[in-house]
């Protein structure tokens, strides 16, 4: 790549820091921390979600801020890339004051989003209530309705059918499409899933379903174990009556914790729940021969050269978890030509556009000896780099 776009795509286009006053219900003023930042828009508006929590920090937005730039290029989708979050633990707040500060925090950041500048979508610890009160903010303060401000939006209210599970779904489609190009079996696959929210359940509905046997889950406070296999549908009406996933019992089960779950012994690992849980000193207890990222940076770089070394093949998540993105770009599209595609036709585009990606990913990764995760950042940032040569500078 060229010195001066690699210079160029090494800062970020823009970012917000802002301040969030929020009256509790019991009257006392908070005062949380948010940010909305832009890596790039060399292709097309910025796209990336929004997240809730505690652990938000304006070095992780700007590193997924980041990631999605790549993983737009990756799709090829016209898009660029952006992130942004608050400092806080949704799940303390009420619901008024969850709208309270989502509100609030779309006013702040007005002036830096919209259907031709950046396009926000749900993140972890947010979802489609969360984008139905930023689509309804925005719309307010413009005068008019403005679909394409975000994604991720109920169907009712210009939300495209198949984005509830839609990391989830992609996630499978890539693996399955692995295992073909390996002449793997699926059905005889063994699996252990860490983080059970929306990503998790969807690809343990799909990989059960298939006939994989899903010997360990996890969630936030622990996990659950089976030898013999876990019945994914009643662990998910297990979770869905707010239990945690630990307390989970079957004949053959019993309680472990996140450690040592990515310890266990499997075909398939899917690391679903947050940044960085696959790390120098946990990477030579993995015992997987897949792992299949569903959270976005999931393993760190130390880990990914030792798993190069154990020969462990990772499926990254600029490619296995980009079904979000897809799906999210479908809704935008639908949006801005006021026309609703069925769900049929939304799965069948997401697949092409994955496995597309997929092919480039593969076969480039087999040309030049590299790593999946190496290939895919190869194609990513070529087209960036086209980009940036065709745009050049102004003034």
């Amino acid at each position: 790549m060229n010195p001066n776009t690699l210079n160029y795509l090494n800062k970020v286009e823009r970012i917000l820091s802002v301040s969030i006053p929020i009256l509790m219900d019991d009257g006392t003023l908070e005062i949380f921390e948010g940010f909305r930042c832009h890596h790039s828009t060399l292709r097309g508006p910025a796209k990336g979600g929004v997240r809730y929590s505690p652990d938000v920090t304006i070095d992780q937005i700007k590193a997924l801020a980041f990631l999605m730039t790549c993983k737009t290029a990756l799709l090829n989708l016209p898009l660029g890339g952006s992130k942004g979050g608050i400092q806080v633990d949704p799940k303390r707040l009420s619901i008024k004051e969850l709208e309270r500060l989502t509100r609030r925090y779309t006013a702040e950041i007005i002036n830096i989003i919209g259907p031709d500048l950046d396009i926000p979508a749900p993140d972890m610890g947010t979802d489609e209530q969360i984008m139905a009160w930023m689509f309804d903010t925005y719309s307010m303060q413009k005068g008019h309705p403005v679909p394409g401000v975000v994604t991720g939006k109920p169907p009712e209210m210009g939300g495209s059918l198949g984005r509830t599970g839609a990391v989830g779904t992609g996630m499978f489609y890539v693996l399955e499409e692995f295992c073909k190009r390996k002449n793997l079996d699926i059905e005889s696959m063994s699996v252990a899933i860490q983080g059970f929210g929306k990503v998790g359940k969807e690809i343990a509905k799909k990989l059960y379903n298939s006939g994989c046997k899903i010997i360990a889950i996890s969630d936030s406070q622990g996990g659950v174990y089976d030898s013999e296999g876990l019945d994914v549908d009643h662990l998910i009406s297990f979770k869905t009556l707010g239990n945690s996933v630990k307390d989970f019992k079957s004949d053959n089960s019993e309680k472990i914790t996140n450690s040592e779950l990515l310890a266990k012994k499997c075909s398939i690992l899917c690391p679903c729940a947050t940044e960085n849980q696959l790390y120098s000193r946990n990477a030579d207890e993995v015992k997987a021969q897949i792992i299949l990222e569903g959270a976005n940076s999931p393993t760190t770089s130390k880990a990914d050269k030792i798993f190069e070394k154990k020969d462990i093949c990772v499926i990254p998540d600029i490619l296995a978890n980009s079904g979000g993105v897809c799906i999210s770009y479908f809704e935008y599209v639908q949006d801005i030509q006021s026309y609703s595609w069925d769900l049929e036709r939304i799965n069948r585009e997401m697949r092409n556009v994955l496995l597309k990606a997929f092919e480039a990913v593969y076969n480039l990764s087999v040309e030049k000896n590299v790593s999946l995760r190496t290939a895919a950042y190869m194609i990513a940032g070529k087209r960036l780099a086209k980009a940036h040569e065709w745009r050049d500078l102004f003034p």
